[in-house]
């Protein structure tokens, strides 16, 4: 049996643009090798949620989980990948109806690829796709595990309630953010999205699909 991998990380990089006002991606060498040390030694500096990346609860519910205590079986495991580019393609609220065509009683973690997919490493687009409410509390009800989406968030920029994070939380719903679907097509894979083990709010993943055979029919 083969398998096919797609990467879905954003690469992180000083050009990777990050949620206005956030702290960008930056590097301090220590040591180069080029300047007489022994090694090459950096530090990095950068925002839990800088490029692809998990949200812990701790994010928006001060009693909520950070992510060394985050379950990490919603990370790995059957994903579904859906295409919302044509029904949304200015972004939005993804609503209930958008997913009619998907039979919710079979997927655990959905992955919601958009036209976020298209947009550079180096530009930030306000208009993206969204969770309405009620689509949130929909997962919810149907026992989502994880929910991954292209977009840099599961509420829209200006939210100052971020409802669709809470819902989500209500369902111990973890959540995915910034992913690069631009080529995945719709359908089922395997998620292997493991955050670092760090004490607080978020941090970077390196996302991995994987289909084999079977998969591909």
């Amino acid at each position: 049996m083969t398998s096919q991998l797609f990467d879905i990380t954003r690469p992180i990089t000083p050009a990777l643009a990050v949620w206005p006002g956030d702290t960008p991606y930056s590097t301090e060498y220590l040591l180069r090798m080029d300047a007489g040390g022994s090694v090459n030694l950096s530090t990095i500096t950068f925002s839990g949620h800088c490029g692809t990346h998990a949200d812990a609860h701790f994010h928006y519910d001060p009693k909520g989980e950070r992510l060394a205590e985050m379950s990490l079986d919603a990370y790995l495991g059957p994903a579904t990948v859906i295409d919302l580019r044509e029904s949304l393609p200015d972004g939005g609220a993804i609503l209930p109806e958008h997913l009619a065509a998907v039979d919710l009683t079979r997927v655990r973690r959905l992955l919601v690829k958009s036209k976020a997919s298209a947009v550079p490493d180096d530009r930030w687009d306000e208009q993206f796709v969204y969770l309405a409410p009620e689509t949130a509390q929909l997962l919810v009800d149907i026992g989502l595990r994880l929910f991954g989406t292209d977009a840099p968030s599961v509420d829209p920029q200006e939210s100052k309630t971020l409802t669709a994070h809470k819902t989500l939380r209500m369902g111990n719903i973890s959540i995915l953010e910034i992913l690069q679907l631009r080529d995945v097509e719709p359908g089922e894979y395997e998620l292997i999205a493991l955050p670092l083990k760090t004490d607080n709010d978020g941090a970077p993943v390196r996302a991995v699909l994987r289909r084999d055979d079977e998969m591909m029919g």
